[in-house]
This record gives structure tokens, sequence and C-alpha cells, in this order.
């Protein structure tokens, strides 16, 4: 079953591929898109959530998202559609670390998507390369809450515990890469839990309400397993943040 399909199936009734509530992504993009924000990528946008509550909210944006999933960008473009800012929002399929154009960005986007560049400061690296003088970019990534056992470790797939630090580590990253958050939100247990069970309800879900399909049996499966390793493994290590952050170096210039 294509990994895409997986992930649009999931995230059916959470289209904010992040453990955020919508009043806590309201929230961010309040802090992230101001008055003067007029041009806005995100990276990894997948459906083009995001973006499209941005254009929605703001008659003057033009936005760009970047993705390699085909179908989650046709979804993202009917939707566009469907609310009148279609003409202000340019999709491209394509790797997003090799994206080039049509930059500058006044915003630049990348939540939940640093795996696609290999981690957070290749992320980083990748959103300067887009991002003008005095622009905000808006990060979410997952750390460790607590040192991760090897159940944890083993319900993520057989993960590193190298490969996320704990909250004040991946800020000092962040700092040290020179980027200044400006905000921050740590998503709470209820958006973590609300998020988990969205994600392998509507898969499992999906699978009860297509028994034929050839993808059913594997469907089910993913969202068992996927719960069990939540449940009884990652449930209480692995948290998530999003922050907005200015270049440290754009010190005195206005976003």
């Amino acid at each position: 079953m294509d990994r895409h399909l997986i992930s649009r199936i999931a995230h059916t009734h959470h289209p904010i591929a992040a453990p955020l509530f919508d009043e806590s992504v309201q929230r961010l993009l309040d802090r992230l898109l101001g008055a003067d924000t007029r041009h806005a990528l995100d990276l990894g946008c997948g459906e083009g959530a995001w973006l499209l509550r941005a254009l929605t909210a703001r008659p003057k944006l033009q936005a760009v998202g970047v993705d390699l999933d085909t179908r989650g960008l046709a979804q993202a473009q009917q939707a566009a559609a469907a609310l009148g800012v279609a003409q202000r929002l340019g999709l491209h399929h394509q790797d997003a670390r090799e994206f080039s154009g049509p930059g500058p960005f006044d915003a630049v986007l990348c939540v939940g998507a640093t795996h696609a560049f290999g981690g957070l400061l290749p992320a980083l690296a990748a959103i300067d390369r887009h991002l003008a003088p005095g622009g905000l970019a808006l990060v979410g990534e997952a750390f460790w809450q607590q040192e991760p056992t090897g159940a944890a470790l083993a319900g993520l797939g057989g993960m590193s515990a190298t490969d996320y630090d704990d909250l004040a580590t991946t800020v000092d990253r962040v700092l040290a890469a020179g980027w200044t958050p400006v905000y921050g939100y740590v998503s709470s247990r209820p958006e973590l839990d609300d998020y988990e069970f969205c994600w392998t309800g509507s898969l499992a879900s999906w699978a009860l309400d297509h028994p034929d399909d050839p993808d059913s049996t594997q469907a089910a499966a993913v969202a068992a397993e996927h719960r069990a390793g939540w449940l009884g493994g990652y449930r209480d290590t692995l948290g998530f943040v999003t922050l907005v952050l200015r270049r440290t170096a754009d010190t005195g210039t206005g976003s």
C-alpha cells in the first residue's frame, strides 16, 4: 500500500498532519503571518491544509506548496478551487530538497516534514535558502519528553534514541544554527492523543468500509501496528513542538 495513500486516509479527520487542535493552528498562523506578509511557502505541504487556511483568511496572500504526493496535491488544488483561492496557490510536484523558486518568501513552513530533508538542521538550511530577509519560519518537530525506552523506539519503527533530542536540546540546536524562536507551542497531551486516535481510527475505518479492496487488510494491519506501538510504546515519550523562527542575523529587520 502506497505510503502517501496511507497518510491521506489516516489524515481524513485530521487534515493538519501534526498534533495540533484547530485553535493552535490558528494561533501559530497568526504569529507567522503578519499584515505585510504577501508570499508564503510550505515545504512538504501534503494536501495543503496550512496554506488553504492561510489563504482563506488573508485575501492578499500568495502561496506555494511543494510535495511529492501527486494525489495530495490534486486534492489541495480541488479544495483551493472550492474555497475560491486557487488563483493564489501554486503547487509543485517536486522533491522539496530540489525546489528552487520563485522566492524569496516572507514566510516558510515545514511542519512535521523535516524528515524530507534528513532532519531538523537540513530543513532549517533549506528554509534559509527560500526565506526573505526579515521573514519568519514555522517549523514543527518531534522531541523526546523523556529518555526513550526500547519499547518506545520499537513502537516508532525501530528509531534510534539519537533521532530526536529533548526539548531544551532541540531549541539549543535551532539557536546554534542561527535562528531565534520568537514564539513556540508544545502540543498538549489531548492534542497528541487526538492526533494518534484520528490517524489510527481513520485508517481502521477505511479498512472496515472497504473489505473487498486489495489494500484493506494491509490498512487494518498498519492501523493496528501503529496503535499498539503508540499505546504500548511511545505515548509518554514523544512530544511535538512548533516554533516560529527568525534568523538571528536579521536583528533590526522587520518581518
